[in-house]
């Protein structure tokens, strides 16, 4: 129990000393939430494009499927998933950002980028196995 009261102890004042360097340089973490929040926005975005996740892709696939959006026919459901998926992919990026920045401002033991690569990388391999087991 002591090593956990030293623990949450020495991470409430990392986290303040965190807060004073931000209140004491505004811009700087203006600054970094922007480029961090626009950065992840923007890959994101990209991503969506090279990883087969396009609204163009999505289109193929689901007319290869023999699928419809209703209400549109087959020519515009490009134009349709257009409207939605570049957004989704960039809120989604936005999201990771906020997460990651909320870690290093909490001072989590790495950085917040390397937790949600190790979380990720780590649930890939759940998903392995669980598919091998089956």
């Amino acid at each position: 129990m002591p090593i956990i009261l030293q623990s949450a102890f020495v991470t409430n004042v990392y986290f303040f000393s965190q807060l004073a360097g931000v209140v004491e340089d505004p811009f700087h973490g203006l600054f970094y939430t922007v480029l961090m929040l626009s950065a992840c926005a923007l890959f994101s975005k990209i991503w969506a494009q090279g990883s087969g996740s396009s609204a163009e892709n999505v289109a193929r696939h689901l007319k290869e499927q023999k699928m419809m959006i209703p209400g549109h026919r087959q020519s515009s459901m490009y134009k349709e998933l257009d409207r939605y998926i570049p957004t989704a992919a960039a809120f989604g990026g936005i999201c990771l950002g906020a997460l990651t920045i909320l870690a290093d401002l909490l001072g989590a033991i790495g950085s917040g980028t390397g937790i949600l690569l190790a979380v990720s990388i780590i649930y890939q391999y759940y998903e392995a196995f669980e598919r091998e087991r089956y």
